[in-house]
């Protein structure tokens, strides 16, 4: 009898031991899980950013002002701001946009360039967390993001580019 009720003993022993394992060890593993997780994510808002731009800078190729002389206005760059913010992801924090018209080579050709720049910032979660076991780890990470897209001006009349376009020197830029 006493040989059981040693066994009895030695197995709530065991189990109370068990409890106790896992409950340090829980949060070791969820945060060795959630760290790769919240890179992941960093980089998926990345890639939607670098989407966005890429598609502000493809809308802004095909913009005409009507203007002949003037290719482009600062309606247009409004207008290409305002899609790429609407494809920016929400996690991206404090976004902005830049858009950039000018010339190949500093001089009125045919060839023109659209540049579009977003920059913001990815604010870390549970990354963070890592600070109560002793390593630093960012808050955020900034994300920027250019795209450039080479373009012709067609009027919108015919089809034959306009290779000069007066009183357009270098660069608009918003």
């Amino acid at each position: 009898m006493q040989i059981a009720i040693k066994e009895n003993l030695s197995r709530i022993k065991q189990r109370g031991q068990t409890v106790v394992e896992i409950s340090l060890i829980t949060p070791l593993v969820l945060m060795a899980l959630y760290v790769p997780a919240d890179f992941g994510v960093a980089f998926l808002t990345a890639h939607l950013v670098q989407n966005a731009v890429r598609e502000g800078v493809r809308i802004g190729s095909g913009l005409t002002s009507g203007d002949p002389d003037k290719p482009i206005d600062a309606g247009q760059a409004t207008t290409i701001k305002n899609e790429v913010f609407a494809r920016l992801p929400n996690r991206l924090s404090n976004p902005s946009v830049s858009v950039k018209f000018y010339f190949e080579d500093e001089k009125a050709t045919c060839m023109q360039v659209v540049q579009v720049t977003t920059t913001g910032s990815y604010n870390y979660g549970l990354y963070r967390a890592m600070g109560l076991f002793g390593v630093t780890a960012p808050a955020s990470e900034p994300i920027t993001r250019t795209t450039q897209m080479r373009y012709s001006y067609q009027r919108a009349d015919n089809s034959t580019p306009t290779c000069a376009a007066i009183g357009f020197e270098k660069a608009y830029a918003s």
